[in-house]
């Protein structure tokens, strides 16, 4: 089973910004809800980054290699963890003005003997929610 998501945003902070908040890891939990995140060596190809989604100790781990680097433009990663696994991508395109469009995409193959809370099978609807008025924007492209 396949479960493609898109989420954009266009965002009243530079690029540079954006790219900041997104691939600082550890804090990912503060936007995602019920998140708990850390990686190894996060920020290169190869990297390891985990995400433990769940509350307590009821959830699921969420593991992922980095596969592609291009700071402050593009992260792919591959979950290859026992629940999600497929494709995502962080995406920044810089726009004028201090502005710029977040991609967040993720291609997962979801098992189908399980079910997995919304919450963990799609991306954080609302990106604006990176940081308190960080990435405050209006909705671009919506969800794909």
């Amino acid at each position: 089973m396949s479960a493609d998501v898109r989420v954009a945003r266009i965002v009243a902070v530079p690029a540079e910004r954006a790219w900041q908040v997104l691939t600082d890891w550890e804090r990912q939990g503060d936007w995602i809800p019920a998140t708990r995140v850390r990686s190894t060596d996060g920020h290169q190809v190869g990297g390891r980054i985990e995400a433990w989604t769940g509350l307590g100790p009821v959830g699921f781990l969420d593991v992922m290699t980095i596969t592609a680097w291009d700071p402050p433009r593009r992260c792919e990663v591959l979950h290859t963890g026992r629940v999600v696994r497929g494709p995502g991508v962080f995406a920044v395109e810089p726009l004028t003005g201090n502005r710029c469009r977040v991609v967040w995409e993720e291609h997962p193959a979801l098992p189908q003997a399980r079910r997995v809370p919304a919450v963990a099978a799609r991306p954080h609807r609302d990106l604006q929610a990176l940081g308190p008025g960080l990435l405050q924007g209006t909705d671009d492209l919506g969800r794909g």
